[in-house]
Formats: C-alpha cells, structure tokens, sequence
C-alpha cells in the first residue's frame, strides 16, 4: 500500500507541490483577513476567532512544503534535461551515477528518458 502511495506521490509531485502551495496561501489568507476587516466580516471572524494562530502555522507549513519541493522538482528537472542533452558518452557518463540517484526520485517519464539515451550512447 505504501509503495502505491509513494509512487503516485514521485508521479504528480509537481502538481501536488504546487496544490500544496496553493492551500498554504489560501490558508494564510483567513488570519489575515480576520485581523485586517475585523470589524467588517463579525460573522466570519467568530468562526475564526480562536483558529488564527493554528491556521497560521499549518499555512506556513503547507507554504514550505509545496516551495520545497516545487524547488526540487524544477532543479532535477533542469539537472536531468541538461544532462540528455550532451551527445558525447564521455560527459555523460561522468555524472552517470548522479543522474541514476536524480531520476530514481522524479516520475518515470525521467527514467524512460535516460534509458533511451543510455541506449543512444551504448551505455549498459
């Protein structure tokens, strides 16, 4: 179950890095609203009332989390298309074992990438 669950997760980290950031944002946004309109909003700022402080925190961290991985997503990415690029099997297979440890935590469109230029290359 967990296998199944970590590999939906490495398939969709983009969109769920950035729906994390999204939630974070929209999360944040009620405290500031309550302490910014308190007077205008007296039925939404009651609900809130007593969740401020929460609701802060688990923005911020949704925030972080989904800025986290977006950076790490886009920096393999850029790392994985950089190194498919190259059309020399020396440069290539200088960072060889760098690229397997990157690609092993991306989707598998990555993975399939390499091989095909590891095939390319006449790599094993």
């Amino acid at each position: 179950m967990s296998g199944k669950i970590v590999g939906f997760v490495r398939e969709n980290i983009f969109v769920l890095s950035i729906i994390c950031l999204i939630i974070g944002i929209i999360v944040i946004i009620f405290p500031v609203i309550h302490y910014a309109f308190t007077d205008m909003q007296p039925e939404l700022i009651g609900l809130l009332d007593e969740w401020n402080f929460y609701l802060i925190i688990i923005g911020f961290i949704l925030i972080v989390a989904g800025v986290w991985y977006l950076f790490v997503y886009l920096k393999n990415r850029k790392f994985i298309l950089e190194e498919i690029d190259t059309n020399k099997r020396s440069e290539f297979m200088k960072r060889h074992g760098e690229l397997t440890n990157v690609v092993r935590k991306m989707p598998s469109k990555f993975k399939e990438m390499v091989e095909e230029k590891e095939r390319e290359l006449n790599i094993r």
